[in-house]
């Protein structure tokens, strides 16, 4: 193997489409990582796939080119990202009812309903407008460690609570312009085709996502402040690439600017929270006296 496919990245991926049998798929799939020895996480549903892997080039390569030789997914689209080494440890693929958990009573099929999408470079435009809502459509977590600038933070903990925060906090602006956003963009296929679905006139969604924007070559993650949650071992990634970027996160115990999620040790507890370094040293990584105090006598 040569030098340059000695290294890394991360591969980010997903397409709505028919999956006739999704749990063949996925155990074909499964066999299919293990052989070429890609790890990560993958869902397979009826509606389609979604997924991030990580491996070499030359695996990831390969990845790509399998998934091509199917009509099915030969115009997906694959977010390439560096890394040193395999961002999972595992290699997970399972068949679900979603591929992204909204659970409406009456599902969003994108191919037929969602939003506009912007590129990069529309969205960074658009969003300068004074009259837009930009809209934040991951979890609250998500939003605490990097957002755009002026987003709206949705009190969620997790996506299927969204339709219901829209409810509450925002049926009546059905008639301003709506920008949504998330990580990838998945979570907007079906969250911009809820809204339009519900009477919002004007609903636009960052076409790929976070990670698209952050690295175009022409917006370079600007206006994106604080850092990017995903869903691997690396927790966090760089957005933006300019020298207007800010710390946005805020230490859970001192409330000091810190950009580092860590998990709680404790089994019980596992909440994922953001730490300084002082902090991570004098708690050990606990997100409270209480888990510290189990910690250190366990």
């Amino acid at each position: 193997m040569s030098e340059e496919n000695n290294k890394y990245e991360v591969l980010l991926f997903y397409k709505y489409v028919i999956i006739d049998d999704p749990e063949y798929f996925a155990k074909k799939h499964l066999k299919f990582c293990k052989e070429l020895g890609v790890l990560g996480r993958v869902l397979v549903a009826k509606e389609g796939i979604n997924g991030t892997v990580s491996g070499t080039l030359e695996q990831t390569e390969a990845y790509i080119k399998a998934f091509r030789k199917d009509s099915r997914f030969e115009d997906m689209e694959f977010k390439h990202e560096k890394t040193e080494g395999h961002a999972f440890t595992r290699i997970s693929v399972k068949a679900r009812d979603e591929i992204v958990t909204l659970k409406l009573e009456d599902d969003v099929n994108p191919n037929e309903v969602t939003g506009t999408h912007l590129s990069p470079k529309e969205w960074q435009e658009t969003m300068e407008n004074e009259d837009v809502i930009i809209l934040d459509a991951r979890n609250d977590y998500e939003y605490d460690i990097g957002h755009f600038r002026n987003a709206i933070r949705p009190d969620i903990k997790a996506f299927r609570e969204l339709p219901g925060w829209i409810k509450k906090n925002l049926a009546d602006k059905k008639d301003k312009k709506i920008l949504t956003y998330c990580t990838g963009g998945i979570r907007c296929e079906k969250f911009s085709g809820y809204l339009v679905r519900e009477g919002f006139e004007d609903v636009n969604q960052l076409h790929g996502g976070i990670i698209k924007y952050g690295q175009d070559p022409e917006t370079k993650g600007s206006n994106f402040d604080g850092k990017c949650f995903v869903f691997d071992d690396r927790l966090t990634v760089d957005v933006n690439r300019t020298e207007d970027k800010k710390v946005v996160g805020k230490c859970l115990h001192c409330g000091q600017e810190a950009e580092q999620f860590v998990n709680c040790p404790i089994d019980e507890c596992d909440k994922l929270h953001i730490a300084c370094d002082t902090c991570r040293e004098n708690y050990q990584n606990c997100c409270s006296d209480v888990c510290k105090d189990v910690y250190l006598t366990t």
